[in-house]
């Protein structure tokens, strides 16, 4: 049976949550096994106002943040993007397996050209063994700036949670705001070589809150019963920052990470990157508190440039009991969180190491127990020569640069996935990505004299179901800092983090692999290492990048191709007729 969602009027994000609740609410979908959704994506110019600025954004059906898209795990998912504007646009559904349809994936000039003006393109994929809350978003420049929206997978039909139903649910995303347009932002960097100017405002559902000037009614607030329990999905979908979030006087549980349910622990604060996603259980007052509470993020930063250090905030506010004894709730005393530091790297080291895979009977952690490749890479900052005749603002007049084992990927003018399934990789990319670093160095101490980066196209081919172990390493080359890596087509298991340089002799045998954490994106330690295994059991091209859009730009990226298997199930399936062509 299909479901057909044309929700292309203005709608404020209140009332998207207040129709997406009503519909859980009616029982949503109350449908047979394996639906079929259709929803319509127009990109439009929308007006917006924040900050008292005024401009025009790029938008889905002219909501930011988009419309949540809402399926159950098991569907089919259709979503027709039309291109209104003069930018060129894709869109990533963010997490989302895409298994065997790498086509639908999403990155600009890697499974996909991008959608041109007045042009359309269809996304097709089935949501196969995943349930939670993911992302979709632009994946194409800085688009996603203000093109993002919330993927609510919920269980199949006649399925529960592993945890007590909740009394109602609602998304909490994290945007950035620029008073300029970001591709603007992004433009001048490029052209200067220095670092990007940084974000005005971090918003909550699209509102930056009463901390920021000019928007005092521009404010989040999420309005609760005493004594309930609330599911929040909590989406990262900001730029260029990993953000801290805490609600005042309230401990949140987290159940489910990526779209994988973890086993349950609390915390007063919670450490999202850009894309990532977590549901969290939030228990209210047993009784009417006399008080509002707000819930803020703010950045969690350790590179050596700027960043946006401000603060967004909503507001928890209990609804009023009838009692005439009460405070009206604009004279209730309000409390404020306290967050870690800025550079609160040891907050962030505990808080990752208390994620764990669910890792039951019917959540396995299938961890890769032998592994057919490993690999080591660097990440991090680098430079690359100023053109000459012309002044530049990077490290000691050079450009900034970003590499993988030292390289700075360079996107092609046509589609990877295009050049690998026609078989015309000719001039477009190399297969000789290389496994570990060209130089070895000491990677996280004094810097070497050389920062320059060698800009190339170039990927990794693995064999069907070849079992990974990746370590990637942070370099300290232009200052250390955190990267939140994403891996598109796959989840992975968290199997090991530490600091300093990444020992084979030593590490491995600290290694997790009972019941580490499964995600699609996971911050490389400032001045450290993650290690990773994953199974390569879904044929295509898959792009790999840090998931702050500068570093992106500046090439930290590379791409996987996984081969065909043998069996009809196992491979690639024809690219769609309504593909993009470059």
């Amino acid at each position: 049976m299909a479901v057909t969602f044309h929700l292309v009027g203005e709608m404020s994000f209140q009332n998207q949550l207040f129709v997406f609740c009503t519909l859980l609410l009616l029982g949503f979908p109350k449908l047979a096994e394996g639906a079929t959704r259709h929803y319509t994506f127009n990109i439009d110019y929308h007006n917006l106002t924040r900050l008292c600025h005024t401009r025009s954004v790029l938008s889905v059906n002219k909501q930011v943040p988009g419309l949540p898209l809402v399926a159950r795990e098991g569907d089919q998912v259709l979503v027709k993007v039309v291109n209104h504007v003069s930018n060129n646009v894709t869109i990533h559904w963010h997490g989302i397996r895409q298994l065997r349809t790498a086509w639908a994936d999403g990155p600009a000039y890697v499974t996909q050209c991008p959608i041109r003006t007045n042009q359309s393109y269809t996304y097709n994929f089935t949501i196969t063994g995943q349930r939670g809350t993911l992302l979709w978003h632009a994946h194409i420049s800085w688009l996603r700036s203000s093109i993002y929206g919330a993927i609510i997978i919920l269980p199949r039909r006649n399925e529960s949670y592993p945890f007590a139903k909740p009394y109602k649910e609602v998304p909490i995303i994290f945007g950035e705001w620029f008073n300029v347009d970001p591709e603007a932002v992004i433009a001048q960097a490029l052209q200067t070589g220095g670092g990007p100017n940084v974000s005005d405002a971090y918003t909550i559902n699209g509102l930056p809150g009463p901390l920021y000037n000019c928007s005092s009614k521009d404010t989040f607030k999420l309005k609760v019963k005493p004594g309930k329990t609330y599911l929040l999905r909590i989406i990262n979908a900001a730029l260029n920052d990993e953000l801290f979030f805490s609600i005042a006087n309230h401990t949140l549980t987290v159940v489910e990470t990526d779209a994988v349910y973890t086993k349950p622990f609390s915390a007063d604060h919670l450490l999202i990157t850009p894309g990532q996603t977590m549901n969290v259980l939030l228990a209210t007052k047993p009784d009417f508190p006399n008080s509002t509470f707000l819930m803020e993020a703010r950045a969690y930063f350790t590179g050596q440039g700027t960043f946006d250090n401000s603060t967004v905030a909503g507001i928890l506010e209990y609804s009023h009991p009838t009692s005439s004894n009460y405070l009206s709730l604009d004279k209730l005393p309000l409390y404020k969180p306290t967050l870690p530091p800025i550079n609160g790297t040891a907050f962030v080291t505990n808080f990752t190491r208390q994620l764990r895979s669910l890792a039951n009977s019917k959540f396995p952690a299938n961890v890769p127990q032998k592994v057919d490749r490993k690999f080591f890479f660097t990440v991090g900052l680098g430079s690359t020569p100023c053109p000459k005749n012309t002044t530049c603002q990077g490290p000691n007049g050079t450009k900034f640069a970003a590499a993988v084992n030292n390289i700075s990927f360079a996107l092609p003018s046509v589609a990877l996935l295009q050049a690998y399934f026609f078989g015309q990789s000719n001039g477009v990319y190399t297969d000789d990505f290389p496994a570990n670093p060209p130089v070895p160095f000491n990677y996280t101490g004094p810097p070497p004299n050389n920062t320059m980066v060698t800009n190339a196209t170039k990927a990794v081919v693995l064999a069907y179901n070849t079992s990974v172990e990746l370590v990637m390493q942070d370099t300290s080359i232009l200052g250390a800092e955190s990267h939140p890596l994403h891996l598109h087509g796959f989840n992975f298991f968290v199997v090991g983090q530490g600091f300093g340089n990444y020992d084979p002799n030593k590490d491995p045998a600290k290694f997790n692999l009972v019941d580490p954490i499964e995600r699609n994106t996971f911050g490389v330690p400032a001045g450290g290492w993650v290690a990773i295994r994953f199974l390569a059991d879904n044929p295509g091209v898959w792009f790999m990048h840090c998931h702050l859009d500068v570093h992106t730009t500046w090439g930290l990226r590379m791409a996987w191709i996984v081969l065909d298997g043998p069996q009809p199930n196992q491979k690639l399936l024809p690219p769609p007729s309504d593909l993009p062509k470059c």
